[in-house]
C-alpha cells in the first residue's frame, strides 16, 4: 500500500486557492482566444496518442464572433458547468453501485483535468464518462467501456477517444487518496478512544454514515484540491459529530495529535476544519438550483 505522505497526490495536486484561480483563468482566456480565431473552441483529439490540434476555422466564424449568439463562457459559468458534471459522476456511480472510492477518484480526475483545460475545449460530458472509466480501471473494478456506455445510453467510443488525453492531462498520476478510507480509520480509532459499548458502536456507525454523506458534498467543492484526505475526513467527522454528539471531538483531536506527528497545533487544525466546512456551507447555500439554471 503506497503512502500518502510520499505520493504524487500530496506533492503535485494540493494547491493554494490562488493557484486554482490562476489555472482556471489561463484555460478560460486561451479558450476565448481560440473562439475569436476559429469561431469554435472544441479542440481535436487524437484518440491514439492524445495529441491536440486546433479546430478548423468555421467558414462564417468572423460573422459569428461579432454576433451575440457566440460568446465565451465566464470563469464563473465554467465553474457551474464543472459542478454540474461532478454531480453527474456521482449519479453514474450510484447507478452502477460503484464504491465510494471510484466515485471520489473519478471526481478528482475530473477536477485535475479541468485545471489544464476549459470546458469549452473538451466537452465535460465526454470527460466525465472517461474519468469514471479510468477510475474503474485504476481501482480494479473491471467495467468495459461498452458496458459503461450502454448503462447510461452513451456511445462508448467517446470514452475510448478521450482516454489518452485524460491520462496525459493527469500526467499519469493515477493514484488518488480519498477521504472515505481516512474516515474508516478514524472511526476505528474513535471506537478505541470511546471504549465503546454496544450503544456507542451504533452511534459511531451513524457518525460514519453521516460523515460519508458530508464527504459526498465536500467532493463537489474545491476542498479536494486544497486539503489532504485526512483533513477532509476530520472536517466531515467534526461536522457530523456536531449534529450527533457522539464524542468530545476536541478532546479526541488532542488524543490524535499526542500520538501522531502533525505540522500544526490542534488549534490551527481546528481552523483548517472550519475553513473546509465553510466551503461546504457556501456550496450548500448557493444550492444546486444555481447549477441547473445556468446550464439550462
Amino acid at each position: 500500500m503506497s503512502d500518502f505522505q510520499t505520493s504524487t497526490h500530496r506533492e503535485r495536486w494540493i494547491f493554494q486557492p490562488q493557484d486554482l484561480v490562476n489555472k482556471w483563468t489561463t484555460a478560460n482566456r486561451r479558450s476565448a482566444e481560440i473562439l475569436a480565431q476559429y469561431g469554435t473552441t472544441r479542440l481535436k483529439v487524437d484518440p491514439v496518442d492524445g495529441s491536440i490540434s486546433n479546430p478548423e476555422p468555421l467558414p462564417d466564424h468572423g460573422t459569428l464572433v461579432g454576433s451575440s449568439s457566440v460568446k465565451p463562457l465566464s470563469c464563473e459559468e465554467e465553474q457551474v458547468m464543472r459542478i454540474f458534471y461532478e454531480q453527474k459522476i456521482q449519479e453514474v456511480c450510484r447507478a452502477f453501485k460503484f464504491p465510494h472510492k471510484i466515485q471520489a477518484t473519478a471526481i478528482i480526475y475530473f477536477k485535475r483535468f479541468y485545471l489544464q483545460w476549459s470546458v469549452m475545449e473538451h466537452h465535460p460530458k465526454h470527460i466525465m464518462l472517461t474519468c469514471v472509466y479510468a477510475s474503474c480501471k485504476v481501482e480494479e473494478n473491471h467495467v468495459s467501456a461498452e458496458e459503461l456506455g450502454k448503462g447510461i445510453q452513451q456511445d462508448h467510443q467517446i470514452i475510448l477517444n478521450n482516454e489518452m488525453i485524460v491520462l496525459k492531462s493527469l500526467d499519469f498520476d493515477l493514484i488518488v487518496y480519498a477521504p472515505y478510507r481516512s474516515i474508516e480509520g478514524f472511526i476505528d480509532d474513535m471506537d478505541d478512544f470511546c471504549r465503546a459499548g454496544n450503544g456507542a458502536h451504533q452511534r459511531l456507525k451513524d457518525l460514519h454514515q453521516t460523515a460519508n454523506s458530508e464527504v459526498d458534498t465536500m467532493m463537489l467543492t474545491d476542498a479536494p484540491l486544497l486539503y489532504t484526505p485526512g483533513q477532509l475526513a476530520l472536517a466531515a467527522l467534526y461536522k457530523s459529530n456536531s449534529a450527533l454528539s457522539v464524542l468530545d471531538f476536541e478532546r479526541y483531536l488532542e488524543s490524535v495529535f499526542s500520538r501522531q506527528h502533525f505540522d500544526c497545533p490542534v488549534e490551527q487544525f481546528i481552523q483548517i476544519i472550519s475553513s473546509i466546512n465553510h466551503l461546504v456551507r457556501m456550496f450548500t447555500w448557493l444550492g444546486t438550483n444555481t447549477v441547473y439554471n445556468t446550464i439550462m
